[in-house]
């Protein structure tokens, strides 16, 4: 069984890797183009880009796969199947109905839940208790095609997005590997979505201002949904403040939502009365902190107001 695999970034990575480990035969690799990256701007690689090279496999980065061109270029490697894993690409009904045996999508959710871009974030950002990765057969729509395996995960209370996505990345490629051999044997099995669907949409930065008259622990989930990017932030002294992690404080307290509830403390009131304490920040000019080292070097007093 010839494939050919379509990913981009870390997430995708770990679906490569254990496809070569496995010997399932890669014929070639389609990847984003290299990107500028950090305040150098360095020309960098995709990770998928790095693993394919190193094994020796053909990466192909064309800019769209609607030109004819790419799509001719793409049926001359006469894959039997096209595995797509976070490519960040949308493939044309012309792409999808390519090869013999279709093409298979890694998905990070349950789906029909959290269809779209950014699902392992809005899975934390939204609390959920549990999440995991779908295996399915693509179709025209937006994560919408028959499902082949779901794998289960529960999502820890302090987790980050970021912590999520290296497990489901690993959980991914592992239900990848399983899907696969069904399909090799002709026994994939196919169903299609049932149940309450949502979406999912790319995050901004926009997204990040932290809303201190939510509830603390919906605060708590977007600081951790957020982490690593874009990174959830507040103001003080007129400062952009990045908060990496907090803990939920039971109240109640007294203090209006988004104002700290003592002197010497980095707990910031929110709107049901509860508070959140942010144990990792970074105030704008400064260096990564701590609690503890932040009020060393500015002094908190209670009242003072955490907001644009």
């Amino acid at each position: 069984m010839d494939i050919v695999f379509m990913g981009t970034p870390d997430f995708a990575e770990k679906s490569l890797q254990a496809l070569l480990e496995h010997g399932f035969s890669v014929k070639a690799v389609y990847t984003q183009t290299d990107k500028p990256v950090g305040r150098k701007r360095v020309l960098t690689p995709p990770p998928v880009k790095v693993l394919a090279q190193r094994h020796g496999i053909p990466v192909y980065q064309p800019k769209s796969l609607r030109r004819l061109e790419v799509q001719e270029e793409l049926r001359a490697l006469a894959p039997d199947l096209i595995v797509v894993v976070a490519y960040g690409k949308i493939l044309p009904k012309e792409v999808i109905d390519l090869p013999p045996l279709g093409c298979v999508n890694v998905h990070g959710s349950l789906l029909p839940r959290y269809r779209g871009a950014a699902p392992i974030q809005w899975a934390v950002i939204n609390g959920e208790k549990e999440t995991g990765v779908t295996t399915m057969y693509m179709d025209e729509g937006v994560d919408t095609g028959d499902i082949i395996l779901q794998s289960t995960t529960p999502i820890g209370p302090e987790e980050t997005a970021g912590e999520l996505f290296d497990r489901l990345a690993a959980q991914g490629a592992e239900l990848l590997v399983e899907t696969l051999r069904l399909v090799e044997r002709g026994e994939a099995p196919r169903r299609a979505q049932e149940g309450e669907s949502c979406y999912a949409s790319m995050l901004d930065k926009e997204l990040a201002e932290l809303d201190f008259n939510a509830p603390a622990q919906a605060v708590h989930d977007r600081v951790r949904g957020l982490n690593p990017w874009p990174v959830a932030y507040t103001f003080f002294g007129g400062k952009k403040c990045k908060v990496f992690s907090c803990e939920v404080v039971p109240g109640p307290f007294a203090a209006p939502p988004g104002c700290a509830v003592a002197d010497g403390s980095l707990c910031i009131a929110c709107g049901d009365g509860s508070g959140v304490r942010l144990k990792e920040v970074l105030l704008e000019g400064g260096k990564r902190t701590t609690e503890a080292d932040f009020l060393r070097g500015h002094p908190v007093k209670a009242g003072d107001r955490f907001a644009g």
